[in-house]
This record gives C-alpha cells, sequence and structure tokens, in this order.
C-alpha cells in the first residue's frame, strides 16, 4: 500500500511511519519535515500536497495542535485555534483525502483519550477531540457506498511525554507510542469503518 502520513515527525507519528513502513511504501508530510511540505490550516496546501502525491491507499495524521488553559481565563479566539488546527485541519485533510484515494482506501485521523475522559484546562482538547469521533461516525455511512473507510484512532497520553504531561493525566496510564501505533495498522489493512479504535 501506498500511505500518506501527516504529522509523522511528531513522537507518535515517528511510531506509526516506522511500524506501517516495514511492510508499505510510506510517505510523510508536515508544516516543516518530511516528504512533502503542508499547512492542514490551508485548503490550497492541501490540495496541492494531494497534487503532489497522487494516488493513494490510505493517509493517516497524527497531528493537530490544541489550546489547554483555564475555562474561566478562556477566550472564544483561543477555543478556536483548536477547531481550526486540530479539528478543522483532521478533517480539511479528510475531504480533500476521499478524492485521492484508491478503491477499499482508507483514512484515520487521531482524537485522544481527553474525549471521553475530561482532564484540567482541557475543554478545548475534549470539545475538538469528541468532535472529530462524531465526524469520522458520520462520514463513514457515506464514504461505505464508494468503498472507502474512515476510522479514529484515540490514545492515553503516550510513554514518551508522560513525564511533561503528567500534571494533566494524573492517575493515567501512559502507553508506548509504538503500541498506539498497532491501532493505526488496524485502521488500515481491517475491514472496520466509523470506529474510534481506543488504546488506553
Amino acid at each position: 500500500m501506498k500511505i500518506l502520513i501527516v504529522g509523522a515527525s511528531g513522537t507518535l507519528g515517528q511510531a506509526v511511519a516506522q511500524h506501517l513502513g516495514q511492510h508499505h511504501d510510506v510517505v510523510t508530510a508536515g508544516r516543516r519535515s518530511g516528504d512533502h511540505r503542508v499547512d492542514l490550516t490551508d485548503d490550497a496546501s492541501v490540495h496541492a500536497l494531494f497534487q503532489q502525491t497522487g494516488l493513494l491507499d490510505a493517509v493517516i495524521a497524527t497531528t493537530g495542535q490544541l489550546h489547554f488553559g483555564p475555562l474561566q481565563d478562556m477566550t472564544a479566539a483561543q477555543f478556536n485555534s483548536g477547531l481550526q488546527d486540530k479539528l478543522l485541519g483532521q478533517v480539511r485533510l479528510a475531504l480533500a483525502a476521499q478524492h485521492h484515494l484508491r478503491a477499499g482506501g482508507s483514512i484515520t485521523l487521531t482524537s485522544g483519550i481527553v474525549s471521553a475522559q475530561p482532564i484540567s484546562d482541557g475543554s478545548n482538547a475534549t470539545a475538538v477531540n469528541a468532535g472529530l469521533e462524531g465526524f469520522v461516525r458520520a462520514a463513514a455511512c457515506e464514504l461505505v457506498a464508494r468503498g472507502l473507510r474512515i476510522n479514529v484512532v484515540s490514545p492515553t497520553v503516550l510513554q514518551e511525554s508522560a513525564v511533561a504531561y503528567a500534571p494533566y493525566f494524573p492517575g493515567f496510564e501512559p502507553a508506548a507510542a509504538s503500541r498506539v501505533a498497532l491501532a493505526y495498522q488496524r485502521a488500515v489493512e481491517g475491514i472496520q469503518s466509523g470506529q474510534t479504535l481506543t488504546v488506553w
């Protein structure tokens, strides 16, 4: 399979690229690194990406910025930053990707455990991740008629970044990025669609 991974330079993205790269042709993209450059907040940039990659068998997003901060101090602009980056960025990628996939192709997005388990200062993260999961459930119903699938992986905090994020995730059990990568393999090589694949 020819698989595009957007966000492959991050901790999770690297693990997914390494794992899938053992058996597939992996193409990477990111804002500042990878085989191609792309800004998921810009329509033209996303469409240009697919003009460069050509037809694909799978598209994976492991990227997206969120706003973390106390609700009492949060502004609508701060909340909107997460909507525009992680939520709409991944949705924008999926909307474009559907037109550049071979029959039987798949799209895999990334949410996170906070969609179901809120954390302090994380109202934006919970809303964005839950929004991605809702989009996937609905999009799968329309993509199935065209022989395409879409899923979302929801990881817990990664072992590799647990120290930095420990104050936000008290009592949460971290997972190794290599273990989370297995869920992306399941999404790409499996048969399910419209699913949230949890690793927590």
